[in-house]
């Protein structure tokens, strides 16, 4: 028993390092277009990103069901198969974080889960109709909703600027933008609270669930709760600068208007899936509603060669996680021996990402946008009437009535003295 409350508090332990590792991965989710358009500062946006989520943390259980209850079968589960999930995740988000690319924790966490379990008690240990209807079909579904959905926002915000006849109007505009998305991107913190926090807390009660200190189907324990939404709240406010750096400026170039309709379709997918219970990836939902706000404006372009690298790394997350998860797994089943060595490459292989990460480090100064950008659309024509105001009302009619006649062919003309009428 001692030796079951010993593991118990490990896989506690790497259940809350994961939510850590998932607060600073998908930071970017919520506030990279923020940044990229110059609505806040990045140290102000992750403060405020943080806060939200440990608001969010509170809001629902119903994710955390899912998890603990729904995708792996817990009758006869052992506590090491939970934390060989863990691992697989965990390594996974530090991997793809140092190479930039906003993959999913989500999946992470359920490719480890699914691996290792079906090392352990082989594949009747996986719901599958939960995977299919629960986390792969939402995969696919929601980049593709909530791309069209700030498609077709952002082509109708852009419609009605349309409608702007000067340069005040055009900056008060943008200031509104601005505000807009400082207040979606809270609603989107908020949803990524609302759905990531509660994976962990879903893993944990899963984890109690194993050592009989839960019974099979119980809600998440308040202090699960309070727990899981304070790490991922830390990891927020860490700063995943690499992924920011990605998705604010690596996938297209946005503008207020973009970033406002981004940001809310996002959000408006990520919170309707909290509340139906189905575990859909923040990251993708949030990437595929940038590329399609990039897609929105006209003349806007997506970065293909970005987008195909991300794409890859989605398709990559849960079978490479998975993996991971199996041979921690097979590693584990040898009894204390397997878990200390499972743990030690854990910590050996974290440490060895972090030591490759500081050859060149990413930082809030990396991923703010430049003066010019910062600026609202219409700037440039502003400063170039101020270095060259317009002719005065004196000087207008003699302007009007100055033309230049061409000389007949054969002829000469002094062109300091051009012929007027």
């Amino acid at each position: 028993m001692e030796h079951i409350t010993l593991l118990l508090a490990i896989v506690i332990v790497t259940a809350l390092v994961f939510d850590f590792t998932n607060g600073f991965h998908d930071t970017a989710n919520a506030m990279a277009t923020t940044i990229s358009t110059g609505a806040l500062r990045p140290k102000t946006a992750v403060a405020m990103s943080a806060v939200l989520n440990l608001v969010g943390a509170f809001l629902s259980v119903e994710v955390a069901r899912t998890i603990s209850g729904g995708i792996i079968n817990e009758d006869g589960l052992r506590t090491e198969v939970i934390f060989a999930a863990l691992v697989g995740a965990i390594l996974w988000n530090l991997l793809t974080w140092l190479v930039g690319l906003p993959s999913s924790s989500s999946h992470a966490l359920f490719g480890g889960l699914i691996g290792a379990a079906v090392m352990s008690a082989g594949w009747s240990s996986v719901n599958g109709g939960t995977v299919i209807t629960k986390v792969l079909l939402p995969a696919v579904a929601a980049p593709i909703v909530a791309g069209l959905a700030a498609l077709l926002a952002t082509r109708l915000t852009y419609r009605i600027g349309g409608k702007i006849r000067n340069d005040a109007q055009e900056k008060a505009t943008a200031k509104g933008y601005r505000a807009g998305q400082i207040a979606s991107a809270g609603l989107v913190s908020l949803a990524h609270g609302t759905n990531d926090a509660q994976k962990t807390m879903g893993i944990i009660t899963l984890a109690l669930v194993t050592g009989g200190v839960l019974h099979p189907g119980a809600n998440p324990p308040v202090w699960v709760i309070v727990a899981a939404g304070t790490a991922i709240a830390l990891g927020t406010y860490l700063g995943g600068w690499r992924i920011i750096r990605t998705m604010g400026s690596g996938l297209t170039d946005l503008r207020p208007p973009q970033g406002f309709a981004a940001q809310t379709s996002a959000a408006t997918v990520i919170l309707a899936s909290s509340h139906l219970g189905f575990s859909l990836s923040t990251t993708q939902s949030c990437s595929g509603a940038v590329m399609g706000a990039g897609l929105g404006r006209r003349g806007g372009v997506v970065r293909w060669s970005t987008a195909t690298r991300m794409f890859v790394a989605w398709g990559l997350t849960l079978p490479a996680a998975g993996l991971v998860g199996a041979g921690a797994e097979l590693l584990t089943q040898q009894g204390t021996w397997g878990v200390v060595v499972v743990a030690v490459l854990l910590v050996a292989g974290s440490g060895a990402i972090w030591l490759v990460s500081r050859r060149k480090p990413v930082g809030h100064d990396d991923v703010a946008p430049a003066a010019a950008d910062a600026e609202p659309a219409g700037v440039v024509t502003t400063a170039i009437a101020a270095v060259s105001p317009p002719p005065t009302a004196a000087q207008a009619p003699a302007q009007n009535l100055m033309t230049t006649i061409p000389a007949p062919a054969g002829t000469t003309q002094d062109p300091a003295r051009p012929a007027t009428v």
